[in-house]
């Protein structure tokens, strides 16, 4: 395995391998994970960043089972004493994971249907009574799977985190409602995008690209002709693309002219589409997801995006991770101002790590 290592862009040398995908504000990728370095590419990492991962050797295998058997009794307490539980998560049985699903798949496939409002009503009902009920106040990552059909299942992640990023940004429940039938729909213009396209397994060019930023606006039009849901949701479906700087689509909207539910959806979509395989692009890791929505200050909201690091539990309490001094360490609580830098001891040294208060752990990352 890898040992990755945190180092300054201006110490960067020619045949460095580096240890993380770096993408523009855009997303697409600009040097891929990997790569040995080259001058030019040192240049651009320069201009753009002050720290990327590199390949710092071969780490040495351990037995994490025997570490954790082994661990002395002052580590054991230590544990014990500062662990804490994570706050309630979102829990989605596999019995509403279908009915949800299934109903997401209907909505695309007969947006003339009759049936079409009924069934939005009863699919977000599914949704936010799961959550409600369990008053969740909290999001694993690493647990939200509805579906293997992409498009499915990232309507169901989307209007799930969505949901819960509201409840952080204070919004009732009625408000809360609507924004989970937003977030179901908002991508139904797809279902407008000639399959082709859709499913294309290469980048899309100029003419198809233009086509797919259009999906916002035919989902919007399809909710609009039905006359039956209240202005936000359909704010929520057509701006989901906008971003604060204007810079996004179909209308480059700006700022205070984004409704507040696309701004929340816009959070949870960008997430979801970084960490999801497609036939393009592999799955950026989770972490380095976070990390690259950290840097999105100029075109995502900084209300909603404060409200995603304050719900999103990235490393569970209790799970085994590996800091960037290689060291193995078991994560014992979650800071709530940063998922990615929780509280975690040392399964070597059994000392307690407090990355996010401690500033002699400022070096320390998880990797």
């Amino acid at each position: 395995m890898a040992k990755r290592k945190l180092v300054s862009t201006s110490t960067l040398k020619r045949g460095m391998k580096i240890e993380q995908a770096i993408v523009d504000a855009h997303g697409h990728e600009m040097i891929a994970r990997g790569m040995v370095l080259d001058d030019f590419q040192i240049e651009y990492l320069r201009d753009h960043g002050v720290a990327v991962y590199i390949n710092d050797g071969e780490s040495d295998d351990v037995d994490i089972s025997e570490l954790e058997r082994n661990l002395p009794v002052e580590t054991k307490k230590m544990i014990e004493e500062v662990r804490e539980e994570d706050p309630a998560k979102v829990e989605l049985n596999e019995e509403v994971c279908k009915r949800v699903g299934e109903g997401i798949q209907y909505l695309f496939n007969n947006t003339d249907s009759d049936n079409f409002m009924e069934t939005t009503t009863n699919i977000s009902n599914e949704l936010i009574n799961a959550i409600t009920s369990s008053n969740a106040v909290a999001i694993d990552i690493n647990m939200i799977k509805v579906s293997d059909e992409y498009t499915f299942k990232h309507s169901v992640d989307v209007a799930t985190m969505a949901m819960v990023i509201g409840q952080g940004c204070g919004l009732t429940q009625d408000q809360l409602r609507e924004l989970g039938i937003s977030g179901l729909l908002h991508d139904l213009g797809k279902s407008q995008i000639p399959l082709e396209v859709l499913n294309k397994p290469g980048r899309l060019d100029d003419k198809e690209f233009e086509l797919m930023k259009q999906h916002s606006l035919f989902g919007f039009k399809i909710l609009k002709e039905k006359n039956q849901l209240p202005n936000p949701i359909m704010m929520g479906v057509l701006q989901h693309h906008e971003k604060i700087s204007g810079k996004g689509y179909p209308l480059g909207t700006a700022g205070d002219s984004i409704h507040k539910y696309a701004k929340i959806i816009a959070v949870a979509d960008v997430y979801d589409a970084l960490v999801t395989e497609r036939p393009y692009k592999k799955a950026f890791p989770k972490r380095e997801a976070v990390e690259m929505i950290l840097a999105m200050t100029q075109d995502l909201d900084m209300e909603a995006m404060q409200s995603f690091f304050n719900c999103v539990i990235l490393f569970p309490v209790d799970s085994i991770v590996t800091l960037s001094s290689g060291e193995p360490a078991k994560v014992v609580k979650n800071n709530r101002n940063n998922c990615l830098r929780p509280t975690v001891v040392g399964l070597k040294t059994g000392r307690l790590y407090d990355l996010y208060n401690d500033f002699s752990c400022a070096s320390l990352v998880i990797v």
